[in-house]
């Protein structure tokens, strides 16, 4: 989930190739998002099927914690700062939180604009049960963290970044430790990649998670992309003449080369 109004669904596009990486299997190249048509099934899943907001958030966040654990098992180090925005791709994040302090990693949060909304409650209450720490200072937090996941900003993101981002963005920017985006790296373009100057402008995360489809802003991205989101229906797939990933076994995640 990354956005409050639309959940990221695959859109038509073209230009399909594939790639092999070391343990994993090779896969097409998916198909990118559009706006328009992920408003429509958001609609769709949201009423004909069935889904709940909770839901489709505890999805993503699922995957997000699986793309942590292929990328940065926690023989790699354990600490890993979640940085959560106040949206729907925040609630990703905090969600991701909870699956990774099972998984054995130490997850400590920050989410600096908590909202009072009932979900997000529920959410921090969960993780405050777990005692997984909240940090009010994410650079110092930083220093002693092994990975970070960017749950700020997602696929509603548009505008310039405010604060307190702006220091946040410019801390994973700059860092040498590896940090793993949730659908898009914060301050980035949905449909156009980073911003031309500003927070953001030089920031390439080592990892992309794009939760059901790949977002355009794909085309920009150089490091290890991976798809998650495993829900949707074949029948809503074949209304939108969509193609799904090829999951394996009982993964929630796949990894996918980026069309150009």
């Amino acid at each position: 989930m990354s956005s409050c109004k639309h959940h990221p669904l695959l859109q038509a596009s073209s230009n399909q190739t594939s790639h092999t990486r070391p343990g994993i299997n090779s896969i097409m190249a998916l198909r990118t998002l559009n706006a328009k048509n992920a408003a429509a099934l958001d609609k769709d899943l949201m009423s004909v099927g069935a889904y709940s907001l909770d839901q489709l958030m505890e999805l993503a966040g699922l995957s997000v914690s699986q793309a942590v654990y292929r990328v940065h098992p926690p023989s790699k180090g354990r600490k890993i700062l979640v940085a959560c925005g106040p949206g729907n791709n925040g609630g990703d994040g905090l969600v991701a939180a909870r699956h990774l302090f099972h998984y054995g990693y130490q997850p400590t949060v920050y989410f600096p604009k908590k909202t009072g909304n009932e979900l997000y409650e529920r959410l921090t209450t969960q993780l405050k049960h777990l005692d997984i720490p909240f940090t009010e200072d994410f650079q110092d937090t930083l220093q002693t963290s092994h990975h970070v996941v960017d749950a700020i900003f997602g696929f509603s993101f548009s505008g310039e970044v405010r604060d307190p981002f702006k220091e946040v963005i410019s801390a994973m920017e700059n860092t040498t430790v590896p940090v793993l985006s949730v659908d898009a790296p914060s301050s980035w373009s949905i449909e156009d990649g980073p911003p031309a100057s500003g927070p953001g402008a030089k920031f390439m995360p080592a990892t992309l998670i794009s939760l059901t489809a790949p977002k355009p802003l794909v085309k920009h991205f150089t490091g290890t992309h991976f798809v998650g989101g495993r829900f949707l229906p074949p029948s809503v797939a074949e209304k939108y003449n969509l193609d799904l990933p090829d999951y394996k076994g009982i993964d929630q995640v796949v990894e996918a080369s980026v069309s150009k």
